[in-house]
């Protein structure tokens, strides 16, 4: 039986507006992040989108977009996480190496995450989501990276072309098989 999935990246946090680095770090929602997730709200109300459930990180910036969006229960999980940064968490933006490539292995030294233990534990994360008998229209949210690079596990070239940044509060439509994800569409709620 085919599920339906929203993967939402949670809304702007004081660590984006400063441009600082945050991943295993946290800061809250500002003010325009909750507006983002008052305007997922609203969409997902003109669509006639209910939820039955939800599901978090266990970061507050993930957790707290979520109880703006919806009412539904919800559960917050260590694999929804964005990626550890290590050393570099907290620290000024400009400092990252640029492009997705040089995520790969560069903050496992400086005690982060490598891009492929994101990539296995979003793919782990949201497959027993989706495998969840007791969920059919499931509110998932999670943060750019790690969404990036779940979205690297299962891109297809008829998707078109990946982004590799996601606004805040932007929702994935996927539809899972059973085996296997599908993206039906990128959706930014704000515009």
């Amino acid at each position: 039986m085919k599920k339906v999935l929203y993967l939402m990246r949670h809304g702007e946090t004081r660590f984006n507006k400063l441009h600082k680095i945050q991943g295993a770090s946290d800061s809250p929602l500002t003010e325009t992040g909750i507006q983002q997730a008052k305007d997922a709200k609203n969409y997902f109300a003109r669509h006639n989108i209910v939820f039955d459930y939800g599901y978090a990180s266990t970061q507050e910036r993930a957790s707290d977009t979520l109880e703006v969006v919806t009412n539904a229960p919800y559960q917050r999980l260590k694999g929804l996480k964005e990626m550890d940064f290590g050393d570099f968490e907290a620290q000024a933006t400009y400092l990252q190496p640029k492009g997705p490539d040089a995520f790969e292995n560069f903050y496992v030294s400086f005690g982060g995450e490598s891009a492929l233990t994101v990539r296995q534990r979003m793919l782990r994360t949201l497959t027993d989501i989706a495998q969840n008998d007791h969920h059919q229209q499931i509110l998932v949210v999670s943060h750019n990276g790690a969404c990036f690079y779940f979205l690297q596990q299962i891109w297809q070239e008829s998707f078109g072309k990946q982004p590799l940044e996601l606004p805040h509060c932007a929702i994935i439509k996927l539809i899972f098989d059973g085996q296997e994800f599908q993206v039906v569409k990128i959706i930014d709620p704000t515009k």
